[in-house]
């Protein structure tokens, strides 16, 4: 399976094309991603489309600099939800190789190390397309995000030593030059950035050691297996897209940057089909919402990706053998019994 971003990875790309006079939806849908979309930030896309994406943009608005324009955007919380857990770090050492060793968390063609030497800090990035394709935009925009986050914990006034690029140096730098200041470095053999090694040791102001605790048992409930299988990641699609009234097989196998029949194959070999997943991850949230009074069945109806409350009815009583009003009721009344 090609590697996967979250849709996060394109904050501000709608923003950014408008202002460069470019049609971001003409060149979403040339990838085949869907600018709706990105409403929901912790969504999975393809890595590939991505980055065909970036380059694009690039060409279409004649900016080298498109990339760079994106990470100039990039706040602390488009990392998603590690940011909550990083946020509680004690310094910038424990903080990138928080980011480091769980990237696949938030990118999966990432590809960082962290490494020191004779009192300088390397952090080296790379992409794994999976495939041979120009990236330089999105190469830029993963250097750039790290950038920001080295400044968001050591002060706007931090210098980098060397910013490092292994493409040749786009005709105007300044926008370069501005982002990453006067260090900035083209022709080299590694993407990255080079720093002062005791930079590592600077504090983090905005942890708090009474919080550490919780941030980390929140982490070790939402860290993300690096083995996550296709079959966990279609069963997580289908939670994204339900709502939007676009779960197909066809939309899962365009976020996952493969055609349907490659979903088919790899559900199969898992013992169940596109339906058999839909029907189960349906059920399952059907239960955990209707057993809640305050959402409206109207509302759960919209939530499960139903275009009619009707066909909801007739699906859950179908599935669970009455209608979703008598069961609510007949549930309220087993936790009243309950309690008494």
């Amino acid at each position: 399976m090609k590697p996967l971003v979250r849709n996060a990875a394109l904050s501000n790309y709608v923003e950014v094309s408008q202002s460069l006079g470019i049609d971001p939806r003409s060149l979403m849908k040339h990838v085949g991603l869907n600018h709706v979309d990105l409403t929901v930030q912790d969504r999975w896309i393809s890595g590939v489309a991505v980055a065909q994406l970036l380059e694009l943009s690039a060409t279409a608005s004649h900016r080298e600099d498109f990339g760079l324009l994106l990470a100039e955007r990039r706040r602390f919380s488009n990392l998603g939800r590690i940011s909550l857990v990083i946020r509680e770090e004690p310094d910038v050492r424990s903080i990138l190789e928080l980011l480091v060793r769980h990237e696949y968390m938030y990118n999966e063609m990432l590809r960082s190390r962290l490494s020191g030497a004779n009192g300088l800090a390397t952090l080296k990035v790379s992409l794994d397309l999976g495939e041979a394709m120009a990236a330089r935009q999105a190469v830029e925009l993963a250097v750039g995000s790290f950038h920001r986050v080295l400044r968001t914990f050591l002060g706007t006034r931090w210098q980098p030593v060397a910013v490092c690029f292994t493409h040749s140096a786009p005709a105007d730098t300044r926008t370069h030059r501005h982002f990453f200041g006067p260090a900035v470095e083209f022709d080299r053999d590694f993407n990255g950035i080079v720093f002062y090694a005791s930079d590592l040791d600077t504090p983090n102001p905005m942890s708090d050691p009474l919080l550490r605790t919780y941030a980390r048992q929140y982490f070790e409930s939402i860290a993300v297996s690096k083995d996550t299988t296709v079959l966990d990641r279609v069963r997580e699609l289908i939670e994204v897209l339900l709502p939007t009234g676009r779960c197909s097989i066809e939309q899962v196998a365009c976020s996952l940057g493969v055609d349907r029949r490659t979903v088919h194959r790899h559900l199969s070999a898992s013992g169940e089909t596109f339906s058999s997943l839909l029907n189960a991850t349906r059920t399952q949230l059907a239960e955990q919402l209707v057993a809640n009074p305050r959402r409206s069945l109207t509302e759960i109806s919209r939530l499960l990706g139903f275009s009619a409350s009707s066909a909801f009815s007739r699906w859950f009583s179908e599935r669970f053998g009455c209608s979703p009003r008598e069961w609510r009721r007949q549930r309220a009344g087993q936790q009243l019994f309950a309690e008494e």
